[in-house]
């Protein structure tokens, strides 16, 4: 898992190109992907700013790392711009691309998004109600900091006009991100992970009841391909018999998705869903399935070990 220097990079030999590019990947990642919510295209737009740093006077740069956030920033907005009118269009929910901390991971640590409360899920998925520009000026400033002053230069509106969109996104964000009201201790929600796999393993009806919530709700991405998936199950009965079928012959291991309890299935030594488990009062009150095969690959990769002996 590393992410590929632009070509031109490659070819360059001055050291301060190197520097910035161990220096504040990783960073750029970060701000890419809570902007955007997928991991490959986050690297792209990575990419492409270095590629671009290239083409720039490198001295005439007083503080590169500012320079790259904005270049990649502004990336970002055009991306999420060009996106919009695809995810409208997408049959049932567009769930961001999921990330797990896998033990042992290999590869450079700089090529990982960190995982905090800002790549929570249900916040990433709230994130994608929000206008380009709302999204990107509320991860710039809520998220990283930057002043609206900087935050303008990005969006290209005033750092007025840079506050109301703020104020904006941190008014839609504390309205609909149910999920993250829910004050759960990871250890706590990986318990409930356990028994939620060891119900559904089971294969039986009544043990999975027993760790659903009655008024669950279960969404699924899948893809944007499958209208029997558009709208979500509520209810534990309807959610417990869509699962114990769709995951019949599944192994599922319980694991930290997006710093939230979250599960991912495999079979046939591939990983087919990754689940996110909102929790509270030690019962599964909603869980938000990445079944679309493009946003499985971070997952795979970060797995690649384990899956590798999935079927010894």
């Amino acid at each position: 898992m590393t992410m590929k220097r632009p070509p031109a990079l490659d070819q360059a030999s001055d050291p301060r190109f190197d520097a910035a590019w161990e220096g504040h990947r990783r960073h750029l990642l970060n701000v890419a992907y809570r902007m955007l919510g997928s991991v490959s295209e986050a690297e792209d737009m990575v990419q492409e700013g270095y590629a671009r740093l290239l083409d720039a006077d490198i001295d005439d740069i007083d503080d590169v790392r500012g320079w790259l956030t904005t270049v990649v920033s502004r990336l970002c907005l055009d991306q999420l711009r060009s996106a919009r009118v695809k995810r409208e269009a997408y049959i049932g929910p567009w769930f961001p691309e999921p990330l797990v901390e896998a033990a042992g991971l290999m590869g450079d640590p700089a090529d990982r998004v960190t995982l905090d409360d800002s790549v929570r899920m249900a916040l990433l998925i709230v994130l994608e109600r929000l206008s380009p520009a709302e999204r990107v000026t509320f991860v710039l400033h809520d998220v990283f900091q930057f002043s609206f002053e900087e935050i303008g230069k990005v969006v290209g509106r005033s750092a007025e006009a840079c506050r109301q969109l703020a104020s904006r996104a941190r008014r839609h964000v504390k309205d609909h991100a149910i999920g993250a009201r829910f004050d759960v201790e990871p250890s706590e929600g990986l318990l409930v992970a356990d028994r939620f796999v060891a119900a559904v393993a089971g294969g039986k009806l009544q043990p999975l009841l027993e760790v659903l919530d009655p008024s669950v709700a279960g969404w699924a991405d899948t893809g944007g391909a499958l209208a029997a998936f558009a709208e979500p199950l509520v209810g534990r009965h309807e959610v417990a018999q869509r699962l114990l079928p769709f995951f019949a012959g599944a192994r599922l291991w319980p694991m930290a998705v997006n710093g939230d309890a979250g599960v991912v299935a495999v079979r046939d030594g591939q990983v087919r869903a990754v689940l996110v488990l909102t929790t509270e009062g030690g019962l599964v009150k909603r869980i938000d399935a990445i079944a679309d095969p493009a946003k499985l690959g971070y997952v795979t990769a970060a797995l690649a070990d384990r899956l590798r002996h999935a079927d010894a």
